[in-house]
Formats: C-alpha cells, sequence, structure tokens
C-alpha cells in the first residue's frame, strides 16, 4: 500500500488547487505537515482492514471536524461499495477510470457533495439490493474461512439444523449451487 500512496502523491502533487501528503491510519487525520486532511481517500479493500481507521474513528477532538472519506473502488464489487457507504464515503471513484476523475471527486468531496463516479453507478445502485441478511452472511462468512457447520453453530451460539437452514437460504438468494459456489459469488460481489 505504500507503493499505492506514493504513487497517488505524485499524481496529485502537481494540482496546484491540492495540498497532498500519504500516510497510514489514524497518522493521516494529523496531516503529515501538522494540517488536518479536508478529505481522505482510501481504497474500498481497505475500509473493512483491522487497521482502518477512517473518518468514523475519530472523535470530534481528534481534529475538531470530520474529513470528507472517498473511496477508490473497482467495478463490479456492489458489497464493498455498501460498506464503503456505512463508514461514510461521500466519494466513490473507480480505480480504472481518469485521473481527472479523481481530481474532481475530491474537489466536490471536500464541498460536502457527493460524488459517484459513472463508472460505478451501477454498481452502486446493485449495492443496495444486498440479498443476504446480516445473519445469513455471518454464516456464509465463517464458512468461507472452512468452518464445519457443528463449529459455526458453536461459535454463534445457534443449533447445527439453523446453520444448515441459514446455509440453505444464502446459496438460494446468490443464485449458488452449493456453499462453495455461495461463497464465490459473495466474495466476487463484495459482500464477504
Amino acid at each position: 500500500m505504500g507503493l499505492f500512496r506514493s504513487a497517488l502523491v505524485a499524481l496529485l502533487r502537481p494540482e496546484e488547487t491540492l495540498d497532498v501528503s500519504a500516510a497510514a491510519g489514524r497518522t493521516a487525520f494529523r496531516g503529515a505537515y501538522g494540517v488536518p486532511p479536508h478529505v481522505y481517500v482510501a481504497d474500498i479493500d481497505c475500509i473493512d482492514s483491522p487497521g482502518y481507521a477512517g473518518p468514523a474513528g475519530l472523535t470530534p477532538g481528534d481534529l475538531g471536524y470530520e474529513p470528507a472519506l472517498l473511496v477508490l473502488a473497482g467495478a463490479r464489487k456492489p458489497g464493498a461499495l455498501r460498506r464503503a457507504f456505512d463508514a461514510g464515503a461521500l466519494g466513490y471513484v473507480s480505480k480504472d477510470g481518469e485521473p481527472g476523475r479523481l481530481v474532481e471527486g475530491i474537489h466536490k468531496v471536500a464541498r460536502g457533495e457527493r460524488f459517484v463516479d459513472e463508472a460505478l453507478a451501477f454498481d452502486f445502485l446493485e449495492a443496495a439490493d444486498m440479498p443476504l441478511t446480516p445473519r445469513e452472511l455471518s454464516v456464509l462468512a465463517h464458512a468461507a474461512e472452512g468452518a464445519p457447520i457443528e463449529e459455526i453453530a458453536r461459535s454463534l451460539h445457534l443449533s447445527n439444523g439453523t446453520i444448515r437452514n441459514y446455509l440453505a437460504a444464502a446459496i438460494r438468494k446468490v443464485g449458488g449451487r452449493n456453499r462453495l459456489d455461495a461463497i464465490r459469488i459473495s466474495q466476487g460481489a463484495g459482500w464477504l
């Protein structure tokens, strides 16, 4: 990720309207030069990482305000877009897009406006239609880690039959043929 951050800084530094710095985690919110950021740009795949301390993780005393979050996202990941939305993201820019779209997104988000790159619009609309309930998603996530039904049941304090029912419902809802297919489909959509 350090290489990715450096590349973004090199891309954005020539923009005269932006003061750009790169840092990881909570350090990023204090600013590399002692000036807190107004916009925090993050890779969508980092939103769920254990070390992510996005804008929602700050207390008002940390900066005096909450920086806006803009995420860089790949296509066909509606579940990841949904998690970014839930994390408070205002902007969504395609990783495959033109650099000018990123600059435009940063400016809009800095003004408090929502920005959705047109390349992500369809996926963003699909993000609202995540078919799995939180419990089905939890059971499928445990299954994706290789846990057998008995272990999932113990960890979620449910019966083996209930776990089988949740797995069957998840498989049906995502259009899978079996548990592994449902996991693959869910991971591909960014739900897991």
